[in-house]
């Protein structure tokens, strides 16, 4: 028997709340509820009133299949206010019986102790590797013997008051925000695997309004940000250029829209109804192409400017997992391996069973990364704290099991330990 837990992702274009038990070999789905998102733009709210609406009726739909009455969720949460810094804390460890829980924990709250400016907030803390008495890159230093403990953690900014306006958009919905979880790290839980981990991966999630990366290295994030373009903006673009209403644009993305000319027919052309037209006029699909085309460019080409930044754009052995609801745009593969120069993989959630057919989709990669990794974060907070958050009872020994495994995908650690 797993644990019963409820994510809420909310996005430009849609919101899905599911209602999940998380086992340890999959994701047992009992309930979704999916609806057009109303009042968000780019991850940030811009009418609350139409937002709390769309929240609402996911969650009503979610609890109507599920059978389950909603009260709290991880949410999802992206936008142009995520910032990420890295940081290091040492603490001496004083134990004869090596390094234990408590002296990470430490390290951890001494590099968690930055200043940060007036209107921001902390939203992850998560270490990236250990220093021991200055043997380096450890991955986990519990029981071992030394005097001087650091941590090189990655810490994960928000905007407070985007986060209180997306606080107040789900309260106002009936359901409490257990935590905001950042979208790439909820998706790079579900489509990843621990080799790409390993070995050096860069998850990009390509949604309406964001592209949301996350960069994993030796198991571990290393690098996260969010850039305020998606695949809004090719509706957008392809709006202005055929001067179509926005509802007819991205019909038009969707039935003939490819990022890649090279790869259309010249011949082939569709029918479209442009404003201030009588009669319906024929475009080339190799001029939509063009359109298309030039969006997603500037979309991977803002992705490998942000990995030079990093500074580790040399350590992605296992290339790019691309994921989110434009990720299903044909060609964007080409596109993306052309202009990163690196290996490229559509991906989606996997080991989803129930009610997950209409899941098993790019689109939903962070909905469903939300259960696992949001009763992660969770059980972790309550290890730290020693007993069961909100009077949550403590998980069984299958569950633990499967916890000390998981928690190897966010956090540094030895999964046999």
């Amino acid at each position: 028997m797993g644990e019963l837990v409820v994510g809420i992702d909310i996005g430009t274009t849609k919101v899905c709340t599911i209602v999940g038990e998380v086992r340890e070999t999959d994701i047992y789905v009992l309930g979704v509820g999916i609806e057009p998102s109303h009042g968000m733009r780019k991850g940030m709210v811009t009418d609350v009133n139409a937002l709390s609406a769309s929240i609402s009726s996911s969650v009503h739909k979610a609890e109507r299949s599920s059978g389950y009455e909603i009260g709290r969720a991880f949410v999802s949460v992206a936008g142009g206010h995520i910032e990420s810094i890295n940081s290091t804390g040492a603490v001496g460890v004083s134990n004869t019986r090596g390094v234990e829980l408590v002296d990470l924990d430490r390290a951890m709250d001494a590099a968690r102790a930055v200043p940060l400016p007036h209107g921001r907030e902390v939203l992850h803390v998560i270490p990236r590797n250990y220093t021991l008495d200055g043997q380096t890159n450890l991955r986990s230093p519990l029981g071992m013997l030394g005097f001087r403990l650091e941590v090189e953690a990655h810490i994960i900014t928000a905007g407070t008051a985007n986060i209180r306006n997306l606080e107040k958009c789900v309260e106002s919905a009936g359901v409490y925000v257990d935590r905001f979880i950042l979208n790439p790290l909820a998706s790079g839980d579900v489509v990843l695997t621990p080799e790409e981990r390993e070995a050096g991966v860069m998850v990009v999630d390509v949604g309406g309004g964001t592209t949301d990366l996350a960069l994993f290295v030796d198991g571990a994030v290393w690098h996260t940000a969010v850039i305020a373009v998606g695949g809004q903006h090719i509706t957008n673009d392809i709006a202005h250029v055929l001067h179509l209403p926005a509802e007819l644009a991205e019909a038009v993305k969707l039935q003939y829209g490819h990022a890649d000319p090279k790869a259309v027919s010249p011949l082939e052309a569709f029918p479209i109804q442009p404003f201030g037209e009588e009669l319906p006029s024929k475009v080339q699909r190799s001029d939509l192409a063009l359109i298309v085309n030039a969006r997603v460019a500037e979309i991977f080409e803002l992705v490998l400017k942000e990995i030079k930044r990093s500074g580790y754009d040399g350590l992605l052995k296992a290339g790019i997992v691309l994921t989110g609801g434009s990720s299903l745009l044909p060609g964007i593969k080409t596109v993306a391996a052309d202009v990163l120069r690196m290996p490229v993989r559509v991906a989606q959630p996997e080991h989803i069973t129930g009610m997950a057919e209409a899941l098993k989709n790019p689109s939903y990669s962070t909905s469903v990364g939300l259960l696992k990794l949001g009763l992660i974060m969770d059980l972790e907070d309550d290890r730290r704290k020693g007993f069961g958050a909100n009077g949550k009872s403590r998980p069984g020994p299958n569950l633990g099991r499967f916890l000390r495994r998981a928690l190897g995908r966010l956090l540094p650690g030895d999964e046999d330990a």
